[in-house]
């Protein structure tokens, strides 16, 4: 078993796919219309499906925001330099709602942006300690 892709609604899928890959650096995998179900699924990410795990954007046609709630956490990536990806993201139009930094109660170095629908993304330095 793995895990294939996290799924997120979006409510402007050109705007999201324009985030992720020109602010994040993934790539758009596949994209596809299902004018029965009238929806659209993107797949992005930072290597094939085959290989690794990716992210699924899927627009609902005609519905523009969501409510996130509050079960949602967040997406983590791992960079090689945290504060030079948020450096880099701030650069490319994104917006970082905590700077780089030790992490709460650790010395993990994190940072975390927003994409445009407001979900949240985690920056965690390579060389990060897996518990």
């Amino acid at each position: 078993m793995r895990l294939l892709h996290t799924m997120l609604r979006v409510g402007d899928l050109q705007r999201s796919i324009k985030f992720y890959t020109e602010v994040l650096g993934m790539k758009l995998l596949r994209q596809k219309d299902y004018p029965q179900g009238e929806f659209t699924l993107a797949f992005l990410g930072y290597g094939n499906e085959e290989e690794n795990t990716v992210l699924e954007l899927t627009y609902n046609w005609g519905v523009d925001k969501y409510e996130l709630g509050t079960a949602y956490g967040h997406i983590a990536i791992e960079v090689p330099d945290v504060y030079a990806a948020a450096e880099a993201i701030k650069k490319a139009g994104g917006k970082i709602i905590r700077e780089a930094g030790p992490m709460n109660a650790g010395t993990t170095i994190i940072a975390f942006a927003e994409d445009p629908d407001g979900y949240q993304i985690e920056f965690i330095g390579e060389n990060h300690v897996r518990s």
